[in-house]
């Protein structure tokens, strides 16, 4: 079914609307910048509104558009710096691709949008495994036992669920991960305590604990959007990520400090 729609003052408004959501979604689930504006783009071309000029930053999203030369849509969206969902970005691009095939009203389109931007998260004892394994396997990949592997798993899976919960309570960023790291520290160095036929490394497994916490997809990101000349949200995206390094090292850091210094035990 194709999209047929004429482009009144209302209905432009409508459609930059609907484009200034999908970019919210995308931008908010860790899209790049590129692909915020082409996504924003495709949709206002699909209903015929091609006077269109969007601004994005790693925060915010400035959006015009015009209708015969009438400026009748300009808006200023802040979005904060969140979490990665690539299953999220997956399916809006999706969307943009059937809407620009016209297989989507406007109507229809900011329905199925919605309910995209409504889909729960996976149960998280599920991502808490998942998180567990892949903290694991890095572990090993460092040449760690298996049981200091196995233990990695456990670490890792019970920082991803605090991770979570500080997430549902609204912690900041810093307070988050400091904690974060402060905990990987102390359950590592708990776990050495336990008697096993041969010593476990704390190192490897902090390092392989830490994995989950680690923005990797935004760092990326923010290397590309650099490469792409979008200087100033690759710079921002980047600091973010860096302080997120800093915040995880100063809460392992301290606890490891504090277990040299009070109970002198080596690590």
């Amino acid at each position: 079914m194709e999209a047929e729609i004429k482009t009144t003052n209302d209905n432009c408004n409508k459609i930059m609307q609907l484009a200034l959501d999908a970019g919210t979604v995308l931008l908010s689930n860790g899209a790049e910048i590129w692909r915020v504006e082409d996504t924003i783009s495709h949709i206002c071309k699909a209903y015929q509104v091609d006077d269109v000029d969007a601004f994005i930053l790693s925060n915010a999203i400035f959006i015009t558009g015009n209708n015969d030369k009438e400026a009748v849509f300009a808006k200023v969206k802040h979005i904060p710096l969140s979490g990665v969902h690539l299953g999220i970005v997956t399916e809006v691009n999706d969307l943009s691709r059937h809407i620009s095939a016209g297989k989507y009203t406007l109507e229809e389109a900011s329905t199925k949008l919605e309910e995209i931007r409504k889909r729960p998260a996976k149960n998280p004892f599920y991502r808490a495994l998942a998180s567990g394994i892949g903290a694991g396997c890095f572990c090993y990949i460092l040449k760690a036992s298996v049981t200091e592997s196995l233990l990695t798993v456990v670490i890792g899976a019970m920082v991803l669920l605090f991770s979570l919960w500080a997430e549902k309570h609204s912690f900041p960023k810093l307070v988050k991960n400091i904690l974060g790291g402060g905990m990987i520290a102390l359950l590592a160095l708990a776990a050495t305590y336990i008697p096993f036929k041969t010593g476990v490394s704390v190192d490897k497994m902090i390092i392989g604990a830490i994995m989950p916490l680690i923005p990797g997809v935004a760092f990326v990101n923010s290397i590309r959007e650099i490469a792409n000349t979008d200087f100033l949200s690759g710079t921002v995206r980047m600091l973010d990520t860096i302080m997120v390094f800093m915040y995880i090292a100063i809460g392992a850091s301290t606890v490891l400090s504090l277990y040299h210094g009070l109970l002198g035990g080596g690590f």
